[in-house]
């Protein structure tokens, strides 16, 4: 079996953001991006699978919508132990268009499992595996915490209200993961690194696909107001403050 983890570049959280173009996008001079970090524990977690000789998985690929630039978050990924990887040669207008890429790519390479974080740490959508899943028509699975092969059966477990469920999931199917799926992620050796500056990354051009969304404008949120303090003998000052200032009663 194969595993395909969808990943993504996002500001390490350090990163200072700023907007530009009439505050309709960011400005990326100076930006450290990353690996987003629930995908990165997604591939943790299919690396560890792989490294299981046991579980059936022979490879592990990861694939990125975007352009060269984001060439070396894609490295890192190798480094990390990724077997090959994929890049479909646009940006990413949104979740819709980014879905649909990685369809296309799906079904030209066939693979078993797909992986997906359970969102971006920038964007916060929790939109591209849901959609990839409709895109192929195959069964998908949210809010997964854990995912094992237990005699040639993916079986995962998702975290729900009161409790967890157990699945086991027919391949080809999208699992959209989410903390829990692998305790920390894993760290790239120098061996890993050296390897990955030679490795090949398999381009694609894009589909034909428009964008559902535009962004017009971002905002940055408002900055935090200083803190009051109420005297403890005077509960009536707060409750008027909770109920006319901030309105929360």
């Amino acid at each position: 079996m194969k595993i395909l983890v969808c990943i993504s570049n996002v500001p390490d959280t350090t990163t200072k953001i700023k907007l530009a173009e009439g505050n309709s996008t960011i400005d990326t001079a100076g930006i450290q991006w990353v690996i987003n970090p629930w995908d990165e524990l997604s591939l943790t977690r299919a690396l560890e699978l792989r490294d299981d000789a046991a579980s059936g998985i022979k490879s592990v690929t990861v694939a990125h919508v975007g352009p060269a630039s984001s060439e070396p978050v894609i490295r890192k990924a190798l480094a990390i132990g990724a077997d090959e990887a994929i890049r479909v040669n646009a940006n990413s207008p949104d979740a819709y268009y980014v879905a649909a890429q990685l369809a296309e790519v799906i079904k030209k390479e066939q693979f078993d499992i797909i992986l997906c974080g359970i969102e971006s740490s920038d964007y916060n959508g929790s939109l591209v595996g849901g959609m990839i899943s409709e895109f192929l028509g195959i069964p998908s699975a949210s809010g997964v915490s854990g995912i094992k092969i237990e005699n040639g059966t993916a079986v995962v477990t998702r975290d729900i209200d009161g409790g967890k469920e157990i699945l086991e999931m027919p391949v080809p199917f999208v699992a959209v993961v989410q903390k829990g799926i692998a305790k920390e992620p894993k760290i790239a050796a120098m061996r890993g690194i050296m390897l990955a500056r030679t490795k090949q990354i398999k381009v694609y051009e894009p589909s034909a696909v428009e964008p559902l969304t535009n962004i017009s404008v971002l905002e940055k949120p408002a900055p935090r107001s200083a803190c009051r303090f109420i005297d403890a003998e005077n509960p009536g000052q707060l409750i008027d403050l909770l109920r006319n200032e901030a309105k929360v009663i």
